[in-house]
């Protein structure tokens, strides 16, 4: 197929361009950070300057490249600044969410495009309340903590758009990989606590697993959402040391709850005392995916372990 990848530029577009390209489609890809047209060329794609928050101009691009398939991977999480607001620290990612995919899906209806497979977001979203792993169906959290709320909306706005235009939402876990330092570098400073007595639980993802269960969806039919999730969610409490120590880092400090509230803030406190993780049980299913790092045990290990000796003799 031909398919149109915004933000191909990004974390999980760096892992999925290859990945289309491998499997033997033709990809026209989108960035915005300046020199990221080399990058993207060099991984098999077209490369196309495109601002998804510029209606106009995504219609022409998407019109210019008659793509089978759309795939919205565009954010602005790259070097995000966070604050006591997770609104605040999303508020460009919040308007690519809500009129940046609405601007693809005008595109896509244009354009005849009938495939479309969107980004979205599993943990820290549903009720807080009944069992830690949730599914699909779940019901999303009625209540989020007030410096949350539009960055929640964005995020269901994104899934009930995506779904009523027939295509699939992947609510993926938290991402790590290689070169992905955002979280793992605040772990080495000692700046990401345990909250609390560490409850809420996190469901994670490789980067390159997501980039996989995404090549996967594009041949599936929607609408749809599923879970892009490793098999193992866990609360905050186990992995978290577990990250440190794999970093050389030492023990994370534990932080009262009421602590944690005061300085980072209520929605941050919530996701690391109350969140729920996510089951992959219907990813596994439907799109027959199964994650090269069923645990992020492995994963972390990989990502952020020493490599190998032989590695680094030939280094």
């Amino acid at each position: 197929m031909r398919v149109f990848v915004a933000g191909a530029g990004g974390a999980i577009g760096r892992r999925l361009v290859p990945q289309l390209v491998t499997a033997g489609h033709e990809v026209t890809g989108t960035f915005v950070s300046p020199g990221h047209d080399q990058r993207i060329a060099d991984l098999g794609a077209r490369p196309v300057a495109l601002d998804v928050l510029d209606a106009p101009a995504v219609r022409r691009a998407v019109l210019d490249a008659r793509p089978d398939a759309i795939i919205h991977e565009a954010t602005a999480l790259a070097n995000m600044r966070w604050s006591r607001s997770l609104d605040r620290s999303f508020a460009r990612t919040n308007r690519i969410r809500t009129e940046g995919t609405d601007a693809l899906l005008a595109a896509a209806r244009e354009a005849g495009v009938r495939r479309f497979v969107a980004q979205s977001f599993a943990s820290y979203r549903y009720a807080r309340e009944g069992s830690w792993v949730k599914t699909e169906d779940d019901p999303l959290d009625p209540a989020p903590p007030a410096a949350a709320r539009e960055t929640n909306a964005a995020m269901a706005h994104l899934d009930g758009a995506v779904t009523a235009a027939g295509g699939i939402a992947l609510r993926y876990g938290g991402f790590y990989g290689p070169g992905d330092d955002g979280f793992a570098g605040m772990v080495r400073k000692r700046q990401y606590p345990i909250v609390g007595h560490g409850d809420g639980v996190t469901s994670w993802i490789h980067l390159d697993d997501a980039a996989a269960a995404t090549v996967l969806a594009l041949e599936h039919d929607g609408p749809a959402i599923y879970h892009i999730v490793d098999d193992e969610p866990a609360p905050m409490r186990e992995w978290l040391p577990v990250l440190a120590d794999i970093l050389g880092a030492k023990r994370p400090w534990r932080v009262p709850g009421w602590l944690a509230g005061l300085i980072a803030g209520g929605a941050m406190t919530a996701m690391a005392t109350q969140s729920r993780g996510a089951s992959n049980a219907k990813a596994k299913k439907e799109l027959g995916w199964m994650p090269s790092y069923p645990s992020w045990r492995q994963g972390f290990a990989a990502a952020y372990g020493p490599a190998p000796a032989a590695s680094q003799a030939a280094g």
